[in-house]
């Protein structure tokens, strides 16, 4: 019975995971959009880069 148990909560353990892995590559696709957008607009007056992130 304890096996059944600790199958069980590996399975859960890993189902999370790859859950929380795919939403990662969501997020990680949004933040590249957005870092590419970047270099796409530029604010009118112009920085010292012309970018509007600080690095």
């Amino acid at each position: 019975m304890a096996l059944v148990g600790l199958v069980l909560m590996l399975a859960l353990a890993f189902g999370a995971a790859g859950f929380a892995i795919h939403a990662l590559w969501y997020v990680a696709a949004v933040l590249l959009l957005v870092w590419l957008l970047g270099f796409v607009i530029r604010p009118a007056a112009g920085g010292t880069r012309g970018r509007w992130y600080r690095w």
